[in-house]
Order: C-alpha cells, then structure tokens, then sequence
C-alpha cells in the first residue's frame, strides 16, 4: 500500500523529491531544522488583525469549509439569512486571511478569494509584506502547528476546542518560517498539483465503496421484505414501497414489535453511580452498524443528560444527515450491561417476536431511510425523523426462526462485500496519512520541490463530488451563524 501512496506522487519516486542541501537549527524545538536561505519570524511581522464592520449587512456572507476555504454561505447552506442578522459581521477583502479562533487546533484558516462578510468571531488579518497567503494555509494545518495553536490557546475546558480560543496576540507570537516568495509559490503549486491526484484516487475509492454498499443494500433489502424462498406464494400489503410479502408472514409496525426510549430509571436500580458503562457519541456508531465502545463515564455522570440503552437494543440516528447516511447499529455486542449515548439516538427495543438483529435489519431498508427523510421536521441543518414515522413504519414480519435463516444469510452474502468497502477504507486512510506527512515535510522545509515540474491537469476535480472527500480531509466545517452567537 506504501507503493501505492507514493504513486500519487509519481516524481517522488523517481528521487525529485529530497531534502535541501543545505540547513540550518530553525531555533524552534518543536519546528527543527529549516532551509539555510529561510526566514523565521514571529507572526506579527507577517500579518496584520484588520476589523473592519459592514453596517449594512449586504454583503456576501463567506462560507468557512476546511476543504474549500471561504465559499459563498449560500452554495453550502439553505438556510436564509437577512441583512439584519448580518450588521456587524466583519468583512474581509480578497488576498487578506481569516481564522476561526475557536478551531485553530483544527487549522481552520482560509484565503480569501472575493470580497464579502466573516463571522465576528473570526480574525481577519492582512498580509504585511508579499507572499503568497496559501503557503502559510497549508502550513497552519499541519499537526506541527495545530499543535501548537492548541498549545497557545486560552479558554474553559479542555475538550477538542469547544471553549478555547487562539487569541491574535498569541497567534502574533508564534514563529513561522518564511522561504522566499517565489519558493512559497512553487510550494503552493506543489501541493495543489498532489492534492488533485490524492483527491481523483479517493473519489474513485469514494465510488467503488458506494458501488459495493448499493449491492450490499439490495441483497439485504430483498431478503428482508421478500425472505430467501423466491417460489414462495405471495399475498398483498396495500403498501407502497411493499406491494406483497410472503403468504405466512404478517403485516406489523414496528410500534407492535418494539418499544421507544426505555425508561433511564432501570440504571438507577440495577447499577450504582460510580459504575463506568459504555458512551456512544455519534462519531462512535458508524453507517455500516459498527459501534466503538471505547469511551466510557460513570453512570451518575451520564444517567440524566444521555440516552439511556440496554445490550441487544437497536440505535437509530434521528438527525440529518447522520439518519439519511444510515447511522444505526444493533447493541448485541456491547461492552457493557447499559450504556449512555447521545441525544440524537432513538432506542428501540424487540419484543419476543422480533429479533433484534432482524428489527435493526428493517431500520435500515432502503424505503425507512427515505421516508423517513421525507417525514423529517426542523430548521434545516437541524432536522429530525418524527418518532412517530418510526412506531407507524410498517413491514412483513416472518416467524423468529425464519427471521434468524434471513440475518444468517444476509451476515454471509455481504461477509465478502464488507471486507471489500474495509480494504478500500483502508487504502483511503494511509493515502491520507501520507498526504498528511509530504505536505508538512513540504511546507516545513524537510523536502525541497523548487526543481519538480508542475504538469497542469486535464481534469479539474467536481467541486460537488469533493465535498464528499470532507471527511477524509479531516473537516470541521462549522456554522458562521451559530458561531457569531456564542
């Protein structure tokens, strides 16, 4: 896989890529050593905070993405926003930068390429002499200095970046290193040149997986709603999405098979306080039913603000786009007797007649996850599947053993196909460890690029298909409106 990784990068086999010939102690522990024809400055000599305020609010409000930079607010959201709720946000010119405060450690900055309106809370700062922004981009969001933003930030708390803020006078004290200004160029060029190639070998990933879960989502949906006998009589549901079932099995909803949100109060019984269990946040619970049980809490930290689940009951997501992408998972192997999870969970519990792993099987059908997004109600970002759209959701039903023959063959027809999507997540993620290390050895000085030619690809990636490749860069995308609230 090492070799495929390099084959981004094919000059970089070939030895274009090496180290400079000459280098000297950057002075900096934490940085090493840098090109001998390198500056080292503190970031006040390079940049400068600019805070101006639009009393109009008319202006295009920018869109801070990590993938994309500063877009129009309006390409990444549906959500309309008024010239009223705009007053006071601050604007920002093209060529001038913008970091957002709260998630620095995340490397959170962005060129801006037009003219038009930031957040308040961010930091607008113009370049005090020529260079080219970008490179220092790409050097604020390597570990190296997310690192050290992280180091350099004040706050409440300690979680990932919640409360903490990297403030302009500690971002102003930080040393950077400075290559000339067309060095910063050739480097700038470089990156976008590899990060093409990165993103066309991951898109292509990107499909297969999807290739591969559409077939895997078909042999469950058909063995599910129609059973495994294909001679097997038929009758009538009256249901759109599910015209006819088996003979023998029954037509139920799923409010007759299970109950909603079991009532927390069993932890109190069953379990003392200082009890560590298993807690679920929604990046624990993955799309293909998996469940990291790592994270843990006491059960009276957790007991009142969480929701509340038993080992052998059934998670579903009720918030998009988490329940449209099919986050779910059936809790049979749980680490612990109980657990805790986020909010946005919806519990549901079999009765005897429904196995459990069967129950999570009619969660994910192809027409609940669509119907479901079509019944959800809420602002948008924030939308949600009505609890009643899943108790009314109805389905076939055969007998316990039948429905254990089904998941018995679901489990070994898409055995194959899943440890496919795995090797392909697998490849995506040591590009994406690679990409990470030639970047920063790139921007940090470590390999010189000044001689590789840059070769001008015959096919820019879709910018629409590349806000899927979001999440594999890392993104923490964050809402300029709710931001500009706290």
């Amino acid at each position: 896989m090492r070799a495929r990784a390099l084959a981004v990068a094919p000059s970089a086999e070939r030895g274009g890529l090496a180290p400079y010939a000459s280098c000297r102690d950057s002075g900096l522990p934490w940085l090493g050593a840098i090109p001998s024809h390198w500056d080292v400055r503190r970031g006040k000599y390079l940049f400068r905070e600019i805070d101006d305020r639009t009393d109009t609010g008319t202006e295009t409000l920018l869109s801070l993405r990590q993938a994309h930079g500063l877009i129009p607010h309006a390409k990444v959201s549906t959500k309309p926003v008024t010239p009223d709720e705009l007053k006071g946000y601050k604007r920002i010119r093209a060529g001038q930068m913008v970091l957002n405060r709260m998630q620095a450690s995340n490397g959170m900055f962005a060129v801006a390429h037009e003219d038009g309106l930031v957040s308040p809370d961010y930091a607008v700062f113009q370049p005090i002499q020529p260079m080219e922004p970008d490179y220092f981009i790409n050097l604020f969001k390597t570990n190296i200095y997310r690192a050290k933003f992280r180091q350099e930030s004040k706050g409440l708390g300690t979680g990932m970046s919640g409360f903490l803020r990297l403030y302009s006078d500690r971002f102003g004290a930080i040393h950077v290193p400075q290559p000339p200004q067309d060095e910063q160029r050739q480097i700038v060029e470089f990156v976008r040149s590899y990060d093409r190639r990165v993103r066309r070998l991951i898109r292509n990933k990107r499909r297969l997986i999807g290739l591969l879960n559409e077939q895997k989502q078909a042999i469950i949906n058909r063995a599910v709603t129609r059973g495994l006998n294909p001679a097997a009589p038929m009758k009538p549901t009256g249901i759109d999405w599910m015209p006819e079932v088996p003979a023998h099995w029954e037509v139920r909803k799923v409010k007759q098979v299970a109950s909603f949100n079991p009532s927390r109060t069993e932890s109190s019984t069953d379990f003392d306080d200082d009890d560590e269990v298993v807690f679920l946040p929604m990046e624990n619970v993955s799309v293909a039913g998996e469940v990291d049980c790592s994270a843990r809490g006491k059960v009276a930290d957790l007991r009142s603000g969480y929701t509340y689940f038993r080992r052998h009951d059934v998670v579903v997501a009720k918030i998009t786009p988490c329940f449209e992408n099919g986050k779910g998972a059936y809790l049979g192997a749980l680490d612990t007797e109980i657990g805790f999870g986020t909010t946005e969970f919806v519990v549901l519990r079999a009765n005897p007649e429904i196995d459990p792993g069967f129950l999570y099987q009619v969660t994910m059908l192809h027409a609940f996850r669509r119907d479901g997004e079509m019944a959800m109600t809420g602002a948008a970002g924030q939308q949600r599947v009505p609890l009643n759209f899943m108790r009314e959701f109805m389905f076939g039903l055969p007998d316990l053993q039948e429905q254990r023959r089904v998941l018995a063959f679901v489990e070994l027809e898409t055995q194959k196909i899943n440890q496919t999507i795995e090797k392909a997540k697998s490849e995506i993620s040591l590009v994406m460890e690679y990409r990470e290390r030639l970047i920063a050895d790139v921007v940090t000085g470590k390999l010189d690029v000044r001689h590789i030619k840059i070769t001008t690809p015959t096919d820019e990636p879709v910018i629409d298909e590349d806000d899927a490749l979001d999440e594999d860069l890392n993104a923490e995308d964050t809402d300029e409106l709710a931001e500009a609230e706290d």
